[in-house]
């Protein structure tokens, strides 16, 4: 995928191995229309199958990241087309819902750089994402709830008690109180919070891409499926098959060797051994 713009989706390569998707439609604080919501699903899937990309940037344009779903949108996404009454409902409701799912199952890990209001769908969509890093003015709210829908939505009332636990999730759904960024990092929303989302999102970026490839793949997977371990000997079980796995690759040798060279790996360089060499 190289740089491109359209009216509602910015997505560029500041370099080859990281890309930034911005949404882009300032003038309603990047609310998602279900074309925007249709052009994300399209990047998404275009950068999954894109091996040469290790690290994706989810950002908004102008003053916010994201202000839910637009309202006052009358279309329907692609997948309702043809449709209308509670299938139409249904299909459009799936359509945006999939997507913090697709984020969960892109290869590459996604930072939110949360760089203003981050209110329903944004706000999930945020919280879908693998790291996240908020500007000062960022503001968090799971407004869901005080638009006569259920608080829960958009795969919320997963995510968040898994970021910040049970208590504090239920209070955040049920009240949709506004959660200022200072509040956010202390309680585990974002894990720092910055004058430049993007740019600090790009120096964790930076900081990944000189990881092994494999190695970031596969730590994504396992935290993600640990999460919903069973038990502890349950994600052991699953690390030391990954572990197994990684050795076998020709990263770990790349890595001893440019260890004891004093200079960073070159991954690149890495000679597999066996039927995928």
């Amino acid at each position: 995928m190289t740089g491109s713009q359209d009216q509602i989706l910015e997505v560029r390569r500041p370099r080859p191995d990281v890309a930034v998707l911005a949404l882009d439609r300032p003038d309603v604080l990047n609310a998602l229309s279900f074309e925007l919501v249709d052009r994300l699903h399209d990047a998404l899937d275009e950068l999954h199958t894109d091996n040469t990309c290790r690290v994706v940037v989810l950002t908004g344009a102008g003053r916010a990241f994201c202000a839910g779903l637009d309202l006052a949108d009358t279309g329907r996404p692609s997948t309702a087309h043809g449709t209308s009454g509670p299938r139409a409902g249904m299909l459009s409701q799936e359509r945006i819902a999939e997507l913090p799912i697709k984020l969960r199952k892109l290869q590459q890990p996604v930072i939110a750089a949360v760089n203003g209001p981050a209110y329903g769908g944004g706000f999930a969509l945020a919280m879908a994402c693998d790291l996240r890093v908020a500007s000062t003015s960022a503001v968090f709210c799971s407004q869901f709830i005080k638009v006569g829908l259920g608080g829960c939505d958009i795969g919320i009332s997963y995510t968040l008690p898994r970021a910040i636990g049970s208590t504090r999730a239920f209070e955040l759904i049920l009240t949709a109180r506004r959660v200022e960024a200072e509040e956010a990092e202390r309680i585990g929303i974002v894990s720092e919070v910055v004058d430049d989302p993007v740019a600090r999102a790009l120096e964790l970026a930076d900081t990944l891409c000189g990881h092994s490839p494999f190695g970031v793949v596969m730590t994504k997977e396992v935290m993600w499926s640990n999460l919903d371990a069973a038990s502890l000997e349950q994600a052991i079980h699953l690390e030391n098959r990954t572990q197994i796995l990684a050795s076998t690759g020709g990263e770990v040798t790349e890595a001893a060797v440019a260890f004891l060279e004093k200079r960073q790996p070159d991954w690149s360089n890495v000679k597999p051994s066996g039927i995928w060499a």
